[in-house]
């Protein structure tokens, strides 16, 4: 079912018996009452997450108890468009949260949404989110590291991030297309200090040997993304740990 237009209310035909009020001053009472509910379960904090370009749009529910048993209508559009579109996977849904991936496909260009609430007949204003521009907002991942150990070295193998969006063969497009990104390896000497992470490796190379390690000491290895044009880095990856014999 499709929301009415924007500052609709439903119409409530109903008598009210020996209340005292005349009709009219009750139909006014009901939309008084049909507003506040419209107020009540306007949906809040609209925002746009995304990680390598995999994008959600997330809401809280209004402030009433009941908006909590709401449904929502998400809508899209292209900064400079004069119409929205119907996100159709997301319309009249429970959940709070709404995939746009797709929608946001154009990483370039600025992107808005915007959510409204339905519940017992009465719709809500629509709630507007700010504006999103995927290539300058996205996070980026960390990478994929594999350590194998050697004779008093480690050899680290690195892989980007991947994009949601494929190559025509299928496979999905890493990050490293879209930015000019550059591996941050930190090796952890368990022996010395489990929390301190030394920088041994800044560049673009996904195969590192890192030597004149000891025998029998336990190292970890973490790695990030770092984007020099915007100054942004990835989260550390998952520890890689191994003993040299």
């Amino acid at each position: 079912e499709e929301p009415p237009s924007k500052g609709t209310l439903t119409k409530v035909h109903t008598s009210a018996p020996g209340n005292g009020l005349l009709p009219g001053i009750w139909e006014a009472l009901l939309v008084l009452e049909n507003r506040d509910l419209q107020d009540s379960i306007k949906p809040q904090k609209v925002e746009f997450h995304s990680l390598n370009f995999n994008t959600t749009l997330h809401w809280q529910p209004g402030w009433a108890r009941e908006a909590r048993d709401a449904r929502y209508f998400v809508q899209y559009k292209v900064y400079g468009q004069s119409t929205w579109q119907n996100k159709d996977e997301c319309w009249g849904i429970s959940s709070r949260v709404c995939d746009l991936t797709h929608e946001t496909s154009d990483i370039q260009e600025p992107h808005y949404s915007r959510v409204r609430a339905a519940l017992a007949g009465v719709y809500s204003d629509w709630s507007l989110s700010c504006r999103f521009t995927p290539w300058r907002e996205t996070m980026i991942g960390p990478p994929m590291v594999t350590v194998v150990h050697g004779n008093k070295s480690i050899t680290v193998k690195l892989q980007a991030p991947r994009s949601p969006y494929k190559r025509k063969r299928g496979s999905k497009i890493p990050m490293t297309n879209y930015y000019d990104l550059l591996y941050q390896v930190f090796i952890i000497n368990n022996l010395l200090d489990e929390q301190h992470r030394v920088l041994v490796y800044e560049g673009k190379d996904k195969v590192i040997k890192i030597q004149a390690l000891r025998p029998g000491v336990s190292y970890c290895i973490v790695a990030k993304m770092y984007m020099p044009m915007l100054d942004h880095s990835s989260a550390y990856s998952s520890r890689q740990c191994t003993v040299l014999q």
